[in-house]
C-alpha cells in the first residue's frame, strides 16, 4: 500500500505567510571553522571484531565523513563508530565530525567531503527534501538520499522559571492570555527558539503554540538559536521558551534556570525525530558502501536500544569528543524519565526517552515515507518554501526522489534483520495530543483540520 493511495491531485497553493519576522540567526550559525569540529576516526571501544567480508559484498570505499550535532539523535553513529560496528562490515575510515550548528552542516554538505566538508550524516527533517531542491542552499541543488530514521523522541520545550505557574504545560491554552498580554506587559513579544527554522524543532514548538490557540507567526516572536546557547538564553532572559533535543532541555532542570513546558513524546508519541541522509552522488557513487553502513547503524541501534546498554551509552557520549558534558546530565533522559517542574507529574518509563530500533508502534530505524509526507505537509501548513513546495504532486516527486526506504530494507535483508522489516511504506494514521489526525491517505483532511495555519 502506498503512503499515497487516496490522496487527490488538487494543488493547495499556499496563500500567506512565511516564517515568523522575528525570525533571525544568531552567533554560530554561520559557518564551521574546524576548531569549532571534532571527529573520531578509530573504535576506541569495539564490542565486535571486524569480520571477513565476502568479496562481492565489499565496499567500494571504507571512508565516509559523517556530521552530527551533540543531542540524543546523533547516538546511532556515535556507537556505531565507537563499537565497532562501521568496521565489522568493512567501513573502517568512517569519520563522525561534530558540526557547529545546523546550518554549519548545511554548508558543509554543500561542499562534500572533497572539498573539506562532509558526505553527510543526522539531519533534523525536512532539510534533505530542502538541500535537494537546493530551498535552504541559495538555489544550489545537492541531492540527497534518506537511508533511514536515527531515533524517536528525546525533545522536550523548556520554559524560563519566571514563567512558573502562569499555565504552561502539554495544553498551553492555559498561558494563552498571559503569552498574548506580554507586549503590554513587558514590552516585547514572548520570545521561543529553536535550532534551525522550517525543520522539527521549528514544527514541534509551532505546532504546540498553535494547538493552544497561540499563532507562531503574530502573538510570539521565533528565534533560530544553537542548541548550546540555549540554556544561557533562558539564564540571561534573552529567550523565554525553547524547543530541542535532550540534553539541552534537561539542563535547564540541572541547572535550575527553568521547567519543561512538554515532552515531543507527549504530543505526539513514537513522533518521527531526525534521519541518517547522504549526498546521492555518494550513494550512487558506493551502492554496497552505503548498504555497510546503513548495516552498522542498524546494529549500533539495536544495541542502542537495550537497557543494560544505557549506562555505557552514556559514558561514551559524554566524553570531551563527543557531548562534552557532565555524564549524570543524561543518566535519566536515557532512563526514559523526566523532571518536568512548575508542579507537573514527572514522566518515567523506558519508552518515554529516546528510542533507536523498535517502538510500540513498530521499527524506529525505518524511514516511512508517510513520515516525510507529514513534515512536507506541514511546511505547507506555515507556508514554508510557497513559492517550491505548494501542491501535492511536487511532494510526492520529492519524496519518491529523496527517500531511499529501498536501500534500507536491502540491507535489513543482507543483514538477517527480516523480522523487523515494515509491509509498507506508511506507518498509517497518525494521533496527535489535542485529537487531530493525520491521514498520509489524506492530507487535505489534515490541512483543513487545522484552525491556526497559512494554507
Amino acid at each position: 500500500m502506498s503512503y499515497f493511495s487516496g490522496v487527490t491531485r488538487r494543488k493547495f497553493l499556499a496563500t500567506a505567510g512565511l516564517s515568523a519576522a522575528g525570525s533571525v540567526f544568531l552567533k554560530g550559525c554561520l559557518g564551521n571553522p574546524p576548531s569549532q569540529m571534532t571527529a573520531t576516526t578509530t573504535p576506541t571501544t569495539p564490542a565486535v571484531a571486524p569480520g571477513p567480508v565476502a568479496a562481492g559484498d565489499a565496499p567500494e570505499t571504507p571512508t565516509v565523513k559523517l556530521g552530527y550535532l551533540p543531542i540524543v539523535e546523533s547516538v546511532p553513529l556515535i556507537i556505531a563508530q565507537e563499537k565497532g560496528f562501521f568496521a565489522k562490515y568493512g567501513m573502517t575510515g568512517v569519520e563522525v565530525s561534530k558540526q557547529a550548528s545546523w546550518a554549519a552542516a548545511r554548508d558543509n554538505v554543500t561542499i562534500g567531503s572533497a572539498g573539506g566538508g562532509i558526505d553527510g550524516g543526522q539531519w533534523q527533517m525536512p532539510m534533505p527534501h530542502l538541500l535537494s531542491e537546493g530551498i535552504i542552499t541559495d538555489g544550489k541543488k545537492v541531492p540527497m538520499y534518506v537511508l533511514a530514521m536515527l531515533n524517536t523522541q528525546g525533545n522536550g520545550i523548556a520554559i524560563a522559571n519566571a514563567h512558573a505557574g502562569k499555565g504552561f504545560g502539554l495544553d498551553v491554552s492555559g498561558a494563552a492570555d498571559y503569552i498574548k498580554g506580554f507586549s503590554a506587559s513587558q514590552g516585547r513579544k514572548f520570545k521561543a527558539s529553536f535550532t534551525f527554522p522550517n525543520a522539527n524543532q521549528d514544527f514541534w514548538i509551532r505546532y504546540w503554540f498553535a494547538a493552544g490557540g497561540i499563532d507562531p507567526d503574530s502573538d510570539i516572536e521565533l528565534l533560530t538559536v544553537p542548541a548550546a546557547e540555549t540554556v544561557q538564553g533562558l539564564r540571561n532572559g534573552t529567550m523565554d521558551a525553547f524547543s530541542t533535543g535532550d540534553p539541552w532541555p534537561i539542563r535547564i532542570l540541572t541547572d535550575k534556570i527553568g521547567f519543561l513546558g512538554a515532552l515531543t513524546h507527549q504530543m505526539w508519541g513514537f513522533h518521527p525525530e531526525e534521519y541518517l541522509a547522504v549526498r546521492a552522488d555518494w550513494v550512487d557513487a558506493n551502492p554496497k558502501a552505503t548498504k555497510a553502513l546503513l548495516k552498522g547503524v542498524m546494529e549500533a541501534q539495536q544495541w542502542a536500544d537495550k537497557p543494560e546498554n544505557r549506562a555505557e551509552i552514556v559514558q561514551i557520549v559524554a566524553g570531551r569528543n563527543y557531548f562534552n558534558i557532565p555524564p549524570e546530565v543524561l543518566t535519566n533522559p536515557f532512563k526514559g524519565d523526566y523532571i518536568m517542574g512548575d508542579g507537573k507529574a514527572d514522566v518515567t518509563g523506558f519508552d518515554s526517552g529516546p528510542l533507536y530500533w523498535k517502538d510500540p508502534k513498530g521499527s524506529v530505524s525505518y524511514p516511512y515515507k508517510s513520515h516525510d509526507l507529514w513534515f512536507l505537509t506541514e511546511s505547507m501548513r506555515w507556508g514554508f518554501h510557497k513559492d517550491k513546495i505548494n501542491d501535492f504532486d511536487t511532494v510526492k516527486r520529492i519524496i519518491d526522489s529523496v527517500n531511499r526506504e529501498d536501500l534500507w530494507r536491502e540491507a535489513a535483508t543482507e543483514a538477517g534483520f527480516t523480522a523487523d522489516i515494515p509491509s509498507d511504506t506508511s506507518r498509517g494514521i497518525e494521533t496527535f495530543f489535542d485529537g487531530i489526525k493525520f491521514d498520509p491517505a489524506n492530507p487535505e483532511a489534515y490541512l483543513s483540520s487545522l484552525k491556526i495555519k497559512r494554507v
